[in-house]
């Protein structure tokens, strides 16, 4: 077969299609895919339709070398993936003695008496070599179609589904088609910058940079510089991506903030033990967003002291004795009263530092003064107070998510700033 193929994913189910269920599976396929040098180009969803699933394989054959299909083998009316499949290769189905056999015995084994629709899953098209599933009734299918395509079908259900990829479906697959190349990917975070000005910042990269490839993906409050490269050696892949790395970081500077899984939070709980400072939250249009983030960490009691969610007036003034005539000179969502929360946070938890958010999340609230958005965010030391402005543009929970990434952010750029410091 041939050395490189290309790739589709074809997910079956109307759930998916109506929403009622996520597609975890070509999420996780993909990504075992490229980790094993096979290339996705396209992925399609159908629903439990046989006209409609004949016409996604003829499409996704058309174009590709090897189409992954998962979902509709069970043992229901609306389960047609093998019928439709059968059909559109112009393949007979026959019962398959031995795939039977082991349906009845998983039943068994249950003490159950195995449905007469069950016999449908072992129902197998003419040439099909089956893959077992030990851990279900719905075997898998590899189908090759001359020298040059493959089908593979599995089941749906994503545990299922992901112990056939790793031990049969990948293997095959390498096999068949003499894969050498392994695909691997970084990503690295970088925050405080929009999508825009990030592209400006490396834009040439991206452009000339071949391999490995650049992409960018934006979340609230964060973007993904994702890097792709293709090579025969893991060691000489690793090297590509750790120059390219070490350029990306050099222009982003403080701007980058981890790899791959980390999280804003982990970070900056690497830093606060690090500097062996400790940090209290005072928080209001966030309501504990920000403690939670915080504290959702193993170890996080070495440096997270106490946080107060102090939604009203009466608690700024209360909890952390901020002035009331500040308040009613201000208004509760003003860098005076922020200052003034984080200083006050700091003062009655004793800690090394604090923060003190206070904003307008929406979508009610907002004036042509102080719009929906409005955020202050504070950090209290021993030796100042500071505060930023922020206006954010989204939805109450988007503002709230994206006033705890701005603080964390604060918090994580103050530690860089005195790392060596220590604390006071």
């Amino acid at each position: 077969m041939k050395k490189e193929a290309r790739a589709e994913i074809l997910t079956i189910g109307t759930e998916l299609l109506m929403g009622q269920t996520i597609d975890t599976n070509s999420v996780y396929i993909g990504e075992a895919l490229a980790a094993a040098g096979i290339e996705v180009n396209w992925k399609s969803t159908v629903g439990d339709n046989e006209t409609r699933i004949r016409e996604a394989l003829r499409t996704a054959l058309a174009r590709s070398e090897i189409v992954i299909a998962t979902g509709g083998l069970g043992p229901t009316e609306d389960d047609l993936t093998c019928r439709a499949i059968a059909a559109e290769l112009r393949r007979t189905l026959h019962l398959d003695q031995t795939v039977l056999d082991s349906i009845r015995r998983r039943f068994a084994k249950r003490a159950l008496v195995m449905p007469r629709n069950n016999e449908r899953q072992a129902m197998i098209p003419e040439g099909a070599t089956v893959l077992p599933n030990p851990h279900g009734t719905a075997p898998g299918l590899a189908i090759r179609l001359g020298d040059e395509k493959m089908v593979m079908v599995m089941p749906g259900v994503p545990s299922e589904m992901r112990a056939m990829l790793k031990e049969q479906v990948i293997p095959r697959l390498r096999e068949a088609f003499d894969v050498k190349l392994r695909i691997r990917s970084r990503t690295l975070k970088a925050c405080g910058i929009t999508e825009s000005a990030l592209d400006e910042m490396i834009g040439d990269l991206i452009r000339h940079s071949r391999n490995p490839m650049i992409g960018l993906l934006a979340y609230p409050g964060e973007i993904h510089i994702r890097l792709t490269v293709k090579t025969e050696s893991e060691t000489e892949g690793d090297r590509l991506l750790d120059d390219l790395e070490a350029r990306i970081r050099e222009r982003l500077g403080e701007l980058f903030f981890g790899r791959d899984a980390e999280r804003l939070e982990e970070v900056v709980g690497r830093l606060l033990l690090e500097t062996k400072q400790t940090v209290a939250v005072a928080e209001s249009c966030t309501g504990g967003l920000l403690c939670h983030r915080l504290t959702n960490l193993p170890g996080s009691s070495a440096y997270f002291i106490r946080g107060e969610v102090v939604y009203s007036n009466y608690a700024k003034e209360r909890l952390l004795g901020v002035p009331r005539e500040l308040i009613e000179a201000h208004g509760a969502v003003s860098r005076p009263v922020a200052l003034a929360m984080a200083a006050g946070m700091r003062r009655t938890a004793e800690t090394d530092l604090a923060l003190g958010i206070t904003g307008i999340a929406g979508p009610g609230g907002g004036a042509a003064t102080k719009p929906v958005g409005l955020t202050y965010i504070a950090i209290a030391s021993h030796d100042s107070v500071t505060c930023r402005e922020y206006r954010f543009p989204g939805d109450r929970e988007t503002n709230k998510l994206l006033a705890s990434q701005e603080a964390l952010d604060v918090l994580r750029r103050y530690l860089l700033s005195h790392r060596h410091a220590g604390p006071a």
